[in-house]
């Protein structure tokens, strides 16, 4: 994959499809987050989250969906979601200057790859073996 990030008409939304969204510009970065914040707020082992400014967004639709938490105690974290599914939406954090773009929303592919893993002094002990795990395109038969 390329290291030059960039949103062409990216597309995105939630898990309904009521909130979609289109990205155009440059990301700044992509991190794979590990901390425990990002690990409750996705109930995964990490958040996938590209950044990038804030006017690279366009609503398409549904924006009048959206509902946003914010961590009182967190200096920056936040989340948005669509509030019929709850599926993950981008958003801005708390200061208002970078937008974050959980990457899971996209339904476009990206042309680029993580930049990297953090926080991850505090990710759950049973991520440490996934890599070794066996690998299906679809659930396997025992299910």
């Amino acid at each position: 994959m390329d290291n030059l990030k960039v949103f062409n008409a990216t597309r995105g939304q939630c898990l309904c499809g009521q909130v979609k969204y289109e990205l155009n510009g440059e990301a700044s970065s992509f991190h794979l987050c590990y901390c425990s914040r990002c690990r409750h707020s996705t109930g995964s082992a990490h958040a996938a989250n590209v950044f990038t400014k804030p006017e690279a967004i366009k609503w398409v639709c549904g924006e009048e969906q959206i509902k946003r938490f914010e961590l009182a105690q967190a200096k920056s974290f936040a989340k948005q979601f669509c509030q019929n599914c709850a599926g993950a939406v981008p958003y801005l954090n708390k200061a208002g200057t970078f937008l974050v773009v959980p990457a899971g929303s996209l339904v476009d592919e990206i042309a680029f790859d993580p930049d990297d893993r953090i926080f991850t002094d505090s990710k759950a002990k049973w991520t440490e073996c996934i890599f070794e795990l066996p690998t299906f395109e679809r659930y396997p038969d025992k299910f």
